[in-house]
């Protein structure tokens, strides 16, 4: 059986893909090596971890219009998220995962936080509003 998290809001199509879980905030332009898409940010808990083809799971953003841009360019790179799913958003990391055409959600359930480790394959929906963990 799996278990499943609400959002309050989402944006973007269904993807399934496994989860990369930070209990920090996170910021594009402090956080990750975009050209190699990486974790970068020496100390940080997933330092070193790859992002590309993952769902990035956190509590909440820093940062603004370089979040945006590095979506993008990461994406081109293939080096970019598969979807990211957030307890609180700004508008630029909004913006930026819609240009890039990356599935995002806010307002998740902050039970998913203690429920879900990295690697964990999760199913994203955010029209559904739902995080569901599904292996």
């Amino acid at each position: 059986m799996s278990e499943r998290f609400s959002c309050e809001r989402g944006l973007g199509s269904a993807v399934e893909a496994p989860a990369l879980v930070s209990l920090y905030t996170f910021s594009p332009r402090y956080d990750l090596d975009r050209v190699g898409g990486v974790i970068s940010r020496i100390g940080h808990p997933n330092f070193g971890q790859s992002v590309a083809g993952k769902i990035l799971v956190c509590p909440g953003v820093q940062g603004g219009i370089a979040g945006g841009w590095a979506f993008l360019m990461m994406k081109g790179r293939g080096v970019g998220f598969a979807g990211l799913v957030f307890g609180d958003v700004n508008p630029v990391m909004v913006q930026g995962a819609a240009a890039a055409g990356i599935p995002i959600v806010s307002g998740v359930d902050p039970d998913i936080f203690k429920r879900l480790a990295s690697g964990t394959k999760i199913r994203l929906d955010p029209c559904a509003r739902i995080v569901e963990i599904i292996g």
